[in-house]
């Protein structure tokens, strides 16, 4: 309590002093002399220093209190900070979607056509892939048969830079012969098969070609459905689906 209430309250108890005074009539003066004046100032005294001290000690108890509550406050802030920085920052972990199968499994794509590299002959041909063709066969061209080793063998040639430029001639062991009969004949062709080994692409496979005069038709080298069986799925709207370069000749 400061200085201002303290004028307020003794101006209060004067005020009321002397309007105890006013109250008598005035046709009746009562005399005041100074001991009673004194004595009365001095009561006054003692019952505004009790209400401040009364008033002092209730506000120091608040400030206490608040004190009090204000530690509190703190000290329940410091441990919420306890407990974030012992829980383990949390982890967004993507879930990765699970995707159907493939229907086509690890088979590769062939278009309908494609760059196919032969290792035996050491040339790329543009290459039909037939469906419709069980199995596949290679243009060849004065296919002699001979005896090595015991083995039956073959040399043929093969036009590997173009029917333009000079054949070359190749020999391979003979692994079976086939017989293709061909719609348009009654008889059916009996073939020489070698065994190969190709490349689309980054993709290498074997497989048996018969060897045959295909000058007639498009393609030098024809893939049917022995060879694409258990590797590879033909796209016949596409083509060259492994790219028009040839692929790189093998380093054996």
């Amino acid at each position: 309590m400061g200085w201002t209430m303290l004028k307020q309250i003794t101006a209060i108890s004067v005020a009321t002093l002397l309007a105890g005074c006013a109250t008598t009539d005035v046709n009746k003066p009562i005399p005041v002399d100074a001991a009673t004046l004194n004595s009365s100032l001095s009561q006054q005294q003692s019952e505004l220093a009790s209400l401040i001290k009364s008033s002092h000690v209730s506000h120091e108890q608040a400030l206490d209190a608040i004190s009090a509550l204000s530690k509190q406050i703190d000290a329940l802030n410091q441990s919420v900070a306890n407990i974030k920085l012992q829980q383990p920052e949390k982890k967004i972990i993507e879930v990765p979607i699970q995707c159907e199968p493939s229907p086509i499994g690890d088979k590769f794509i062939l278009g309908a056509v494609e760059n196919v590299y032969m290792d035996e002959v050491k040339a790329g041909f543009e290459t039909r892939i037939d469906t419709g063709a069980e199995s596949s066969s290679l243009d060849a061209h004065n296919i002699i048969l001979f005896e090595r080793d015991g083995k039956q063998w073959v040399r043929f040639d093969v036009f590997t830079q173009g029917y333009d430029k000079p054949s070359q001639t190749f020999e391979s062991k003979v692994e079976r012969f086939v017989r293709i009969k061909q719609e348009s004949d009654e008889e059916s062709d009996r073939r020489p098969v070698i065994h190969a080994h190709l490349q689309i692409g980054p993709y290498k496979a074997e497989t048996d070609l018969n060897l045959v005069d295909r000058s007639h038709l498009e393609y030098q080298l024809l893939l049917g459905r022995k060879f694409m069986q258990d590797i590879a799925v033909v796209d016949v709207a596409q083509s060259f689906i492994h790219g028009k370069t040839m692929p790189k000749q093998s380093t054996k």
